[in-house]
């Protein structure tokens, strides 16, 4: 069996055994995360009510990639629980508790964890206990036996614990990222379950048409001498447009340099970067005000650059606009929540940074020159935090 078009042979030589497999599994993935969900529904929603009668102010964090996962989900926790949501990576967490830990007010911190075991991991649980009137954890993770599952606190935790397949064995995290991100959208719809699950099918259906119609096409887009990328996205886009941006820097260990930024924000002064050696991916909205804005800088972008290519990743294709290569996923008129659609708009990324490391002679699974980057982050002292501190 191929994985990314390539044999076992192939990938063993190559390098991306596991980076290949991982990608192309995600859409059987995501039936399976769906399942654990819809097991734990209840108590998940039973959690999730005692949480919110309690507080009004929900932090999503994670370090990294699964720090990305809560820029996705933010505004979505906010539609659906009315409550103060923002996007905390456990790096600001750590550093600067005094800014996010209240000691007069209640917390609810839903934590997001390949492994768990990454040092700011669990020091960001422990700082929120030792610093919040109380503190609620919701943790999810791919790994039961890691640190953050195994986290022992006198406040209330519950732990959702993703199928195996999900605990990625390569460097940079795919599956466990998109799971992660699957689960973190179902819990934000666990009252209304019911009316998200079947969906979860249409998102694996649109996972395996970019595994087969669109993953040759971005190979050929990854022999081209591009230098540097550009992804845009907005509202829970701009999520996959930052975890797309580091996916193609770790996967070329650098050599291809990144940004992202919202359809808006490129404006103001991020527009310069793209020059005659740069790609540009926009990752559509399905909201009609949305796409307005996107295609007037889509339109900019075309009259007043000249890219080496333009990438557009979206549910129905829009016949107004010209691109080099258009994704879409629809086989006729449709209109999912874009929060699933964010789980599955990453693997054009995905598979792009696969090949672009390949054509680069390098090896996916670990990428990193002299493990510059590691699976699990190393070397970061944790340091006692002085409750004290001026105000």
């Amino acid at each position: 069996m191929k994985y990314l078009g390539l044999s076992p042979k192939e990938l063993e030589l190559s390098g991306g055994t596991y980076t290949a497999m991982e990608i192309a599994g995600q859409p059987q993935l995501w039936c399976k995360v769906a399942d654990v969900i819809k097991d734990k529904r209840f108590e998940i929603a039973l959690y999730l009510e005692k949480c919110l009668k309690e507080t009004d102010n929900i932090i999503l964090t994670g370090a990294g990639t699964s720090a990305y996962i809560g820029i996705s989900l933010q505004g979505l926790f906010f539609r659906k629980f009315k409550k103060n949501v923002c996007a905390v990576p456990t790096t600001d967490l750590v550093t600067h508790p005094g800014d996010y830990f209240n000691p007069e007010k209640p917390l609810l911190l839903m934590s997001f964890a390949r492994s768990g075991n990454s040092p700011e991991s669990k020091a960001a649980v422990e700082l929120a206990d030792k610093l919040s009137l109380k503190c609620f954890h919701l943790i999810i993770t791919c790994d039961p036996a890691g640190a953050l599952a195994q986290y022992k606190t006198k406040n209330p935790k519950y732990t959702i614990v993703l199928p195996p397949e999900s605990n990625d064995k390569s460097l940079a995290m795919t599956g466990s990222y998109s799971g992660m991100l699957l689960a973190g959208t179902l819990t934000a719809w666990i009252f209304e379950l019911d009316i998200i699950i079947p969906q979860v099918e249409t998102i694996s259906s649109y996972g395996e048409k970019i595994l087969s119609e669109y993953a040759p096409e971005l190979q050929k887009i990854a022999k081209k001498p591009f230098q540097r990328a550009v992804f845009l996205g907005s509202g829970p886009f701009f999520g996959t447009a930052t975890e797309s941006h580091l996916k193609l820097q770790e996967l070329t260990n650098g050599n291809i340099v990144c940004i992202r930024e919202t359809f808006l924000g490129l404006r103001h002064g991020p527009k310069a970067v793209i020059h005659g050696n740069t790609i540009v991916i926009y990752i559509l909205s399905t909201d009609e005000y949305v796409h307005k804005y996107e295609k007037d800088l889509i339109n900019a972008v075309i009259k007043g650059h000249n890219p080496i290519a333009q990438i557009a990743i979206c549910e129905n294709a829009d016949p107004d606009l010209k691109y080099d290569l258009q994704i879409s996923l629809a086989d006729k008129k449709n209109k999912l929540p874009e929060e699933l659609l964010a789980v599955c708009y990453i693997l054009p990324a995905q598979i792009l940074a696969f090949y672009k490391s390949l054509d680069l002679g390098l090896r996916p699974d670990a990428p990193s020159e002299n493990n510059v980057i590691s699976r699990v982050v190393e070397g970061v002292v944790i340091y006692d935090y002085n409750v004290k501190r001026d105000t």
